[in-house]
């Protein structure tokens, strides 16, 4: 007795087999790829030969499209971001160079302390009332707080489709020339202000932070850096205290850039874990000081920015300088106990020689990349510095008196203030 043979399936069933293996083969294709892909964008190797391009893929903005789209009616504005301790001690000189500026051309935004609030009673300028932010944070200077207060200032200012420009200034801050000049001068250049360079020298890098941040994409924004002409000036007038002309952290953006810094949700997250400042020596830890000292030193405002935008690559956008003039006192003494600061200057020192030695600085040289950077804006040279600090009121009362600013009677404010 034969045996049957076993029925054949209908040809529709053997179809619709084939396309279920077809539609299952492709799935995982697509979820191996875009796993691949997703683990390529946050663990890039720094050796790889695409390195560059994966980590720019941190910096997608989730919310770059809608900003984009915002348009805005009138001339670009230039946006003034103040990240003080409380008041601003300077607001009558400001006061008078925003009083000489289209209301239209300009914006302020301050961060102070939690609370503060700028009216009547706490400011000589109108142009401060309520430019206050209100979720303004405690900030310790030299922690990631600041990095935190900067990302708040711009996300406000960013609200406003008109602000094409930001401007990072403390509150011992002036201007060096009227509102007519910066605006022009910043306006002019299609790139942001920010000093940055390869840090080669201080231990600053926490190799805790790989592979995320990537050391070949460290990037410091604070160097010991002058011209030539203005360095003798320092040496024989300063050298008692080994003071010398410093680049700073105060930054100038274009919108593009300031839009990676406030919706940057990954490589803040590691500066806040990784990036802290050593604890000064303490005589009451004794031996504990050794490994204290050990610890990396990093202050995370001087690191940021720089790394961020390198991370992103976007250093090809970037004039690699600040707009900032700061002179720093680099005593070895003072460094022991507080760290290096800003030489304050007072009525005495900045007269108007003092004033036209600042403007005259036309480069600044990077001693960790052998580099001179010649001051341009718009391929047009250009003075380095537009903004000073650490100036006192009775400095600042001296620059609006002899006019650099715009013409002032300074004894009619102190008059007012008698």
């Amino acid at each position: 007795m034969t045996k049957k043979a076993p029925p054949v399936p209908p040809r529709h069933v053997i179809w619709l087999g084939w396309k279920l293996v077809i539609i299952l083969s492709v799935s995982l294709c697509v979820f191996a790829l875009l796993r691949l892909h997703f683990q390529s964008d946050h663990y890039s190797s720094p050796s790889s030969s695409s390195s560059s391009s994966s980590s720019s893929s941190f910096y997608r903005p989730r919310s770059r499209l809608s900003r984009a789209n915002l348009e805005f009616h009138g001339p670009p504005k230039l946006a003034f971001l103040f990240l003080v301790r409380q008041d601003l001690p300077l607001d009558f000189l400001w006061g008078s160079f925003f009083e000489n500026a289209d209301v239209a051309s300009f914006s302020i935004f301050i961060h102070s302390s939690p609370g503060f609030e700028f009216d009547e009673s706490t400011t000589r300028s109108h142009f401060f009332y309520g430019r206050q932010l209100k979720n303004s944070i405690q900030v310790a200077w030299g922690e990631s707080s600041m990095i935190e207060a900067e990302r708040l200032l711009l996300s406000a200012a960013l609200e406003d489709p008109a602000n094409q420009r930001f401007v990072l200034l403390s509150d011992s801050c002036v201007p060096l020339y009227n509102f007519s000049y910066i605006y022009s001068y910043v306006m002019a250049s299609p790139r942001s202000f920010v000093d940055s360079f390869l840090d080669t020298k201080e231990d600053r890098y926490n190799q805790k932070m790989s592979p995320i941040i990537q050391k070949h994409k460290w990037r410091k924004g604070s160097q010991v850096t002058c011209s030539a002409s203005i360095y003798i000036i320092f040496r024989a007038s300063l050298n008692k205290l080994h003071k010398k002309l410093k680049q700073d952290e105060w930054i100038t953006l274009i919108r593009s850039h300031a839009e990676v810094i406030v919706d940057d949700e990954v490589i803040f997250p590691e500066f806040q874990k990784y990036c802290k400042r050593r604890l000064p020596l303490d005589a009451s830890k004794g031996k504990l000081n050794a490994k204290l000292q050990k610890q990396n030193n990093c202050i995370p405002d001087e690191h940021y920015v720089q790394t961020l935008l390198s991370m992103a690559e976007l250093e090809g956008e970037l004039e690699r300088r600040t707009l900032t003039y700061t002179v720093w006192n680099l005593s070895v003494t003072r460094m022991e106990s507080k760290g290096w600061h800003p030489m304050t200057f007072t009525y005495g020192n900045a007269g108007p020689q003092k004033i036209r030695e600042i403007k005259a600085i036309n480069h600044v040289y990077y001693e960790t990349e052998y580099r001179t950077e010649w001051c341009h804006t718009n391929s047009t040279s250009v003075p380095c510095f537009l903004f000073a600090r650490k100036f006192s009121r009775g400095a600042a009362m001296r620059l609006l008196s002899e006019g650099v600013v715009s013409p002032f009677d300074a004894s009619a404010l102190l008059a007012t203030n008698s």
